[in-house]
């Protein structure tokens, strides 16, 4: 019992340290972005566009495929669970709320978080071993304004808009399958679904991916700025980062979810 409670009290202080960490370098990250330009440091418009590159364009060929995926997944199991009932016509409505307000931004998010959350992990972390960051102080270089705030910049504008193409591509998935099995046609389900969509259902999901941006960028840049041990540190704190995003994603969305809908 004793050990069990060293380890537990040494893991919940972890934690919670990690946490005000976390919470510290987001209101830096702001403060920075405000009011750099005033303190003749402003954020890097250069390296935010780099970052948004590497984030959203790059991301776009992968997430097409995954969302056309999931939309066409989404109709297929509709269809069959509202053939028990005899009501396949509803499928639409179920298709697009479920897309739009779930779907959409929590695949979206995972994707997000095993692709550039990992990376800006193991770039901190090498970063960090190499002793750049500490380089970066001496030369008078904030390292949250120079490393962390074009990162959570980048992420606030295109993991939303990522979201949104998402919405898009898995709508349009799911309309290729729904058109060819009941036999109407795609102006007919287009038309259905503006019905269905409401601009909330939208800002449900796009909501949700601008909070799933702060916890990727965040969990990133701290397990990256904590690693020790060398090469072997850096593959512990990328796949820390990645474990950590994801379970962050589906819980704040599972909460999301609850609050919003009571």
């Amino acid at each position: 019992m004793r050990n069990f409670a060293e380890n537990f009290g040494r893991v919940a202080v972890a934690a919670l340290t990690e946490l005000g960490q976390g919470a510290v370098l987001f209101a830096e990250s702001l403060a920075w972005t405000v009011t750099g330009a005033a303190r003749r440091q402003p954020v890097r418009f250069a390296a935010v566009l780099a970052q948004a590159m590497e984030v959203g364009v790059r991301a776009l060929p992968i997430v097409f495929v995954l969302s056309i995926a999931i939309g066409a997944m989404v109709a297929i199991q509709g269809i069959y669970s509202l053939s028990i009932f005899g009501a396949e016509s509803k499928v639409t409505l179920g298709v697009a709320l479920s897309v739009t307000r779930e779907f959409a931004p929590l695949i979206t998010g995972v994707l997000v978080a095993g692709r550039s959350g990992s990376a800006l992990a193991a770039r901190l972390g090498t970063m960090t071993i190499n002793q750049e960051i500490d380089a970066l102080t001496v030369m008078g270089i904030n390292p949250v304004r120079y490393l962390v705030a074009p990162a959570l910049l980048a992420m606030l504008v295109m993991l939303p808009l990522l979201t949104w193409f998402a919405d898009c591509v898995a709508l349009f998935g799911a309309g290729l399958y729904v058109t060819a099995k009941l036999g109407m046609s795609f102006t007919a389900y287009l038309n259905e679904l503006q019905a269905s969509v409401s601009i909330d259902d939208l800002m449900h999901g796009i909501g949700k991916s601008g909070i799933f941006a702060i916890l990727i960028t965040i969990i990133g840049v701290v397990n990256g700025i904590g690693v020790t041990g060398g090469a072997d540190g850096i593959g512990r704190v990328t796949t820390r980062a990645v474990v950590h995003g994801i379970s962050a994603i589906v819980i704040t969305d599972m909460l999301f979810a609850y609050l919003v809908i009571q």
